[in-house]
């Protein structure tokens, strides 16, 4: 048996949509904020702030709610709801035409991805038995979102120019 936790193809399967998830949300919370900034105009400061604020409130205040309550249902199901639900977020994005839109997105889009959170960190020891497997999943883990951090600006920075190529 391997010590590494992508040899286990539950987990294999749940990292990889952990992964997509992150960049998606990502992406969309970078194009949320450019639609802002487009929008406000002069007031573009302003309406980035209340738009990230929501953001931190989303994760801040839901999160740990939304992790003591999640154990009534079935974990799988949650974590698959949670992705629908961001996806349908982004469907509507072209939608958007005034500026509540776009608090109301980025903190839905935000709120669902607080809920991922927890409930992923929890369904790990459920796959995996071997604690050394265990805490490298948490690191592979942390290791994506951080750089989910870096790469979700610098993709949607760089995407539009291969598109006119």
């Amino acid at each position: 048996m391997t010590n590494n936790p992508l040899s286990n193809p539950s987990f294999s399967k749940l990292f990889a949509a952990q992964i997509i998830a992150l960049v998606g949300t990502g992406l969309s919370t970078v194009a949320l904020s450019l639609l802002a900034y487009d929008m406000a105009g002069g007031r573009a400061g302003t309406v980035l702030g209340i738009a990230l604020a929501f953001k931190m409130v989303a994760y801040v205040f839901f999160a740990p709610i939304i992790g003591g309550i999640v154990h009534r249902i079935s974990r799988k199901v949650f974590l698959i709801s949670m992705d629908v639900l961001r996806a349908i977020i982004v469907l509507l994005m072209p939608f958007v035409s005034e500026i509540w839109h776009i608090y109301v997105l980025i903190f839905l889009l935000n709120l669902f991805s607080a809920g991922f959170k927890p409930v992923f960190q929890a369904v790990i020891p459920d796959i995996l038995n071997n604690d050394e497997q265990y805490g490298k999943a948490l690191a592979y883990s942390r290791v994506a979102y951080d750089l989910e951090n870096i790469l979700s600006p610098t993709l949607a920075g760089i995407g539009p120019f291969f598109l006119y190529l």
